[in-house]
């Protein structure tokens, strides 16, 4: 019984401190993006606000380009993350459950995409996308960042089909059902955990993704939100209201998706479907 609550004890202080080292820097922002600008600065940092100041807002979306940058991050981001699953549920089905030639190779070959560096085809992808006439468009954006996004989501809803069993394709199959039929009313909806995972995943991939951004994207109204956002802070000097007001901004998204997607990740949702 000791044993017991000694366990207990101890596993709620170690959920206790990750959960404070993971939420206090965040509780840092929101509460500092609100904090007159003395009391942010001030030598005796204080945990809650003493003051209170809309102007960090207020600056922030009419003395600044923010909101084209966050438009374009949205656009960005979200149109990532369609694509991705889009393609990432097909090909996960057809490498999982499908046999074709080379499927072993092909499978092997996409995670190349993870063996180098992107720094390193940053420039050839640079030269191809000025002769097609992508260079500074969003679209070369989306194409980069589900080009990276891809492999690995390949492989994360490969995991997840790995969990279906095989007796209800085989039913469906016996039941007349195609191939598409089977993979749009029978495997999506029970790998939703999968591809809520995997949608997460390619929306905050485009959503932070910097290099590519910074070099594909040439005029400022183009720029997505991390390249857009650290011109506007200054060269020399650090206006770390309009700094931490950008910060919770920006975290507002990827908050809003896990809150909606989140209820997604449940286990079990093929017990019981063979009997």
């Amino acid at each position: 019984m000791r044993r017991s609550l000694s366990l207990n004890a101890l596993l709620g202080a170690s959920l206790a401190f990750f959960t404070a080292l993971i939420g206090l820097p965040f509780w840092w922002v929101v509460s500092g993006s609100i904090k007159l600008p003395q009391e942010i600065i001030s030598r005796l940092p204080t945990m809650f606000p003493q003051s209170f100041t809309p102007q960090h807002y207020q600056k922030l979306f009419q003395a600044s380009d923010y909101p084209v940058y966050l438009i374009n991050s949205l656009i960005v981001a979200t149109s990532t993350t369609l694509v991705t699953l889009v393609l990432a549920i097909p090909a996960a089905y057809a490498f999982f459950r499908l046999t074709f030639p080379a499927r072993g190779v092909l499978y092997r070959s996409i995670l190349l995409a993870y063996a180098f560096p992107s720094i390193v085809v940053l420039i050839p992808l640079f030269g191809l996308f000025a002769k097609v006439g992508l260079v500074d468009r969003l679209p070369s954006l989306i194409i980069v960042n589900v080009a990276f996004a891809l492999p690995f989501s390949i492989w994360m809803l490969r995991s997840f089909l790995a969990g279906v069993p095989k007796e209800i394709e085989e039913a469906a199959v016996i039941d007349g059902a195609s191939t598409l039929k089977i993979l749009r009313r029978i495997m999506i909806p029970l790998i939703a955990p999968g591809i809520a995972a995997v949608g997460i995943y390619a929306f905050v991939t485009a959503w932070t993704e910097y290099v590519f951004a910074s070099v594909l994207i040439l005029s400022d109204a183009k720029r997505t939100l991390p390249v857009g956002f650290s011109g506007i802070i200054g060269q020399y000097q650090i206006d770390w209201g309009l700094l931490l007001a950008g910060a919770t901004v920006a975290i507002v998204p990827v908050v809003a998706l896990f809150a909606l997607i989140g209820r997604g990740f449940v286990s079990g949702l093929t017990e019981g479907a063979v009997k």
